[in-house]
């Protein structure tokens, strides 16, 4: 194993001198990587798993020992690729069996013989790049397997589509729609329950949909006017033509591509209320997998020319599907192709046969792999590799402070540049109880970009936040940019996030971030109190204690069930109330309207109104009142109108705050106006 094509050991322990008897040991026919703790074995792994080729790691170790790394190897799934021999003095039994079942596959004890730890390690080095070898061999038989049967499909299809006068896109056009509609259809709705593997069948097999034409005669199937009664019964025998011709396969009526055909072949003219054909099915007796095809058939026919009519635009198209001018078709489906149809303007005027059906064959190889527990194939791994060597060059020559920040197990990998700047370790484990990290960033700040990181979301995917650091004993204002990163699971996951720091020399943006920062509530956005106060004040000029010729309302509520919201799901889904109900506030006012947040679960809004001030409260009302997430939102609420009142802010504060208070004595979840009959309550509480 000499040359350049050593294969690499990464050796984790935390004592120097075992690591130099275990290079010594093998230095003469692997590389060895070094990491003194599991923090540093991980930081490794992140960016090199796919160079190591075995791992030896003790167990007991500071910061995180061998299990947790076995944990986070198990996680992120790198036991599949990085064979893990454990070294450790523990010779316990339940040791032992919890390193096997976190995925080692050997166990040596220390002291070391030298000729045991090299005979293990070359035997399982050998067997790892044979199982490599085997993986890569399965993946491309698997691919060219799909190839041939995608291939058999299309030209079969092609058949069919040439026969009848169609565009050869036609098939293509059906299995990217039929597949994309149900991709939401299982977001939206766990009704119909499909797995990829579901979708990616029905789609392929979409391709057969209108095979039965091959036994319609040619005058009848490219007639370029309207049928006869006497044709179009002709024409409606392709269902169930088609789908004899796939009951009639010997020995395949049991398989699943088959199965789906037959469904789709011979019920995509089903219709959702009954009067389709050949069976006149309703409703959700027509199979899941002919509904989607069937609206995905008729787009497409709408969407294209044919002999006896024009293409309509893609937006007539839905329009028309939607109203029911194209039949009558499932409303989960409808609203479906209506959230799916700006991105089928784009897929469709791109897609072409190579690239489509390389696309859906790289998908099944990759879904087949993953369920067989195989691994990547070498090719992929060089190009993965690659892609990581050019970003941390990039990085490194940028002369930024960037960094990648890692939730579970919490770490903070920077910059060799930002390092060097900050005055730190590249990996700093733990940073919100990192002293050294958080006497620079400081420990409010921190948590605020991390609480920010998480709640981002798919419509303000990027974090953008302005600090005070102290850096070598200077304050600098630094803007941090960083973009949460996500797992690929059902919902996905959040993992971390990339980001860099970037100097905010102006004074004036500082400045500004620092008046906001004591206007606003920290958490919602909104105004805090005693900036709302000053602005409510203002527009209160009073005259005698009146507002001159201008009427205002205030409006105090609070959240009769937060304390539930935290009890029962915890402060973080607290905090996601709390903001949802300032964002509902914001969505249903106007520019010029005051909302604030009092502290709590307290809020105020101040607005001016003309006529009738019931129709906007019961409009805000309602919107707070919508459930959140199966959360029932609860709002009690008290309103007091300026011209009702001689007095100030603080009075016209107190006489909401006692209507609100009138609310909650009578079972909460209301509003009321503040009136004379309160004055005595009002009182009593002040």
């Amino acid at each position: 194993m000499g040359g350049n094509f050593r294969k690499k050991i990464l050796v984790v322990d935390d004592s120097e001198l075992n690591r130099s008897l275990l290079a010594d040991m093998l230095s003469d026919d692997f590389e060895i990587i070094e990491a003194e703790n599991g923090v540093e074995a991980v930081n490794i792994m992140s960016e090199r798993e796919l160079e190591i080729s075995l791992m030896l790691l003790d167990i007991m170790m500071p910061q995180m020992d061998g299990f947790d790394v076995l944990s986070m190897m198990n996680k992120k799934g790198w036991i599949k690729t990085v064979p893990v021999i454990m070294i450790s003095a523990e010779t316990s039994g339940a040791y032992i069996d919890r390193a096997y079942g976190l995925g080692a596959i050997d166990y040596i004890s220390r002291p070391f013989d030298e000729r045991t730890v090299k005979h293990r390690v070359m035997c399982n080095v050998m067997l790892s790049m044979r199982h490599k070898e085997m993986t890569e061999l399965l993946s491309s038989q698997i691919y060219q397997k799909e190839k041939d049967n995608s291939l058999m499909i299309e030209i079969l299809s092609h058949i069919v589509e040439f026969r009848n006068g169609e565009s050869g896109m036609h098939v293509l056009h059906v299995n990217l729609i039929t597949q994309m509609v149900l991709e939401h259809l299982v977001k939206m709705t766990d009704k119909y329950p499909l797995t990829e593997s579901d979708i990616r069948l029905i789609s392929t097999a979409s391709a057969l949909h209108d095979i039965g034409k091959i036994s319609i005669p040619s005058e009848v199937l490219n007639k370029p006017g309207r049928f006869t009664p006497e044709e179009f019964e002709i024409m409606k025998k392709h269902t169930v033509e088609g789908a004899n011709m796939l009951g009639a396969i010997p020995f395949r009526r049991n398989e699943a591509l088959v199965d789906i055909g037959y469904q789709i072949c011979r019920w995509h003219h089903e219709r959702y209320d009954g009067k389709g054909y050949p069976d006149g099915l309703k409703g959700d007796d027509i199979p899941i997998a002919a509904q989607a095809v069937a609206i995905a058939d008729v787009y497409d026919a709408l969407t294209s020319e044919r002999v006896y009519k024009p293409s309509y635009d893609p937006d007539t198209a839905v329009k028309m599907i939607v109203n029911g001018e194209c039949g009558a078709f499932n409303p989960l489906l409808l609203d479906c192709l209506k959230e799916v149809a700006p991105r089928l303007k784009t897929e469709l005027s791109v897609i072409s046969f190579g690239n489509h059906t390389e696309n859906k064959i790289k998908d099944t190889v990759k879904e087949i792999l993953k369920g067989n527990k195989a691994d990547a194939s070498s090719r992929s791994i060089r190009l993965i590799d690659r892609e990581r060597q050019k970003f941390k060059y990039l990085s490194d020559i940028s002369r930024e402070i960037t960094f990648e920040y890692t939730a579970v197990p919490e770490m903070l990998q920077l910059s060799e540049f930002g390092a060097e700047s900050l005055n730190v370790p590249i990996h700093i484990a733990e940073p919100s109880k990192n002293k050294q990290w958080l006497a620079i960033f400081g420990q409010k700040n921190f948590k605020n970009f991390v609480e920010a990181i998480r709640s981002a979301s798919d419509g303000t995917p990027v974090v953008s936040e302005t600090y005070l650091f102290n850096i070598n004993g200077e304050e600098k204002w630094e803007k941090v940019i960083a973009k949460p990163m996500y797992g690929d699971g059902e919902p996905p996951e959040f993992e971390g996030a990339i980001g860099k720091l970037v100097d905010v020399n102006d004074e004036t943006e500082a400045m500004k971030y620092l008046e906001r920062k004591a206007s606003h509530d920290a958490l919602t956005g909104l105004l805090n109190h005693n900036a709302a106060k000053r602005i409510i004040s203002k527009a209160l000029e009073s005259s005698g204690g009146k507002p001159s010729g201008r009427k205002y309302a205030l409006i105090f509520f609070d959240l009769d069930n937060l304390k539930i919201a935290n009890d029962k799901y915890g402060h973080l889904f607290g905090d996601e109330v709390l903001k949802e109900i300032a964002d509902r506030l914001r969505n249903n006012i106007r520019s010029a309207d005051i909302p604030a947040r009092m502290g709590g679960d307290e809020f105020i809004l101040f607005m001016e109104y003309k006529g009738d001030i019931e129709l906007p409260l019961k409009r805000i009302f309602k919107a707070l009142t919508a459930p959140y997430k199966d959360f029932d939102m609860s709002v009690s609420m008290g309103v007091a109108l300026a011209g009702n009142f001689s007095g100030d802010y603080d009075l016209l504060l107190s006489m909401a705050d006692t209507a609100m208070y009138s609310v909650k004595k009578n079972g909460k979840n209301a509003y009321k106006f503040y009136d004379d009959s309160m004055k005595e309550l009002m009182e009593k509480k002040n």
